[in-house]
């Protein structure tokens, strides 16, 4: 363990952060879309895995974030290689991003489970389409409003480590380290970059009594500049087969200091290899009274069956 430890504090101080503000959107089911945040989680899981996630967010209010990902990760060379790609959507407003990620990850024994070691690299594809925008007066008359849509495509890469063993995980990644300009002008009077951001995720699994047992995990979220923020989780799981939890995200404002969230989180494990989750969350910042909360579904699919013959076995969604 502290040989764990030790290798995280080495990329966290190592890490050179630049960042002015925090520019990634947030999932509630975390948990179980690591691979979007850390590429040392790809291989981890005993067989290839597909993931799918849908979140909306603060609904009610026109233009608000709206994230939808694509995940898969599988094991190679029983399990000392992962491989995995993420496909990523996002919007708010009148900007959406893409992402396409591809990643790569190699795990060594440590102690009683696996180290990834994980890269990723990215291509980011940034459009505004300036036909959503509302003019006070007329577009045309304006000079301040483009009259076509504007592109700008960009390549980074990211890097990240995941432990975990059958009741314990602990990572930490930083997926985008370059800076570069998010600017669509063509001039060298760079106003908006890339900001990095650091995610920090660890979880424990606890036996209650036969058939109920408990994890609570928390992800906590660094861009310098920015609020500190973290969500919080305790989930449940019965029988193996279902899932009920809770999630406390912080953030939102300073002024009535409630945090951003309470969110309740529901799954179940239809099939051996089928997995669905469904999230809500309650709005605590100030913008509640303008919204309806977020809501997020995810569906998982792992191929084949779980088998007792690999070096190293782990619970199919941990």
């Amino acid at each position: 363990m502290k040989n764990i430890i030790h290798i995280i504090f080495f990329v966290l101080f190592l890490t050179p952060f630049a960042c002015e503000a925090q520019q990634q959107p947030h999932n509630t089911q975390f948990m179980y879309y690591k691979l979007g945040y850390n590429p040392g989680f790809a291989g981890s899981q005993e067989s290839p895995c597909v993931s799918l996630i849908v979140r909306e967010q603060w609904l009610g209010l026109e233009g608000a974030p709206s994230t939808q990902a694509l995940t898969f990760n599988m094991p190679l060379m029983n399990q000392r290689v992962g491989i995995g790609a993420n496909l990523r959507r996002f919007s708010i407003g009148i900007t959406t991003v893409y992402d396409v990620d591809a990643v790569y990850s190699y795990r060594v024994r440590l102690g009683q489970g696996m180290l990834g070691i994980g890269v990723q690299g990215t291509l980011r594809s940034l459009s505004n389409d300036f036909n959503e925008t509302i003019a006070i007066q007329s577009k045309p008359g304006d000079l301040t409003i483009p009259d076509n849509n504007e592109n700008k495509f960009m390549f980074n890469f990211g890097a990240g480590l995941y432990y975990n063993s059958d009741r314990f995980y602990l990572g930490v990644s930083t997926p985008r380290l370059l800076e570069n300009s998010i600017d669509f002008n063509s001039n060298d009077n760079i106003v908006s970059r890339e900001v990095q951001h650091v995610y920090l995720m660890t979880g424990y699994t606890a036996t209650l009594s036969e058939g109920l047992s408990i994890r609570p995990q928390v992800m906590f979220k660094y861009a310098e500049n920015a609020p500190v923020d973290a969500d919080v989780n305790v989930n449940f799981m019965i029988q193996d087969k279902f899932i009920a939890g809770m999630t406390y995200r912080l953030g939102g404002n300073k002024v009535n200091g409630k945090g951003e969230s309470l969110d309740l989180l529901f799954g179940a494990q239809i099939t051996e290899n089928l997995m669905f989750g469904f999230s809500y969350d309650f709005t605590l910042s100030d913008i509640q009274d303008h919204t309806d909360g977020s809501v997020e579904v995810s569906l998982h699919y792992c191929m084949g069956r779980r088998s007792s013959s690999s070096e190293f076995e782990n619970p199919r969604f941990f």
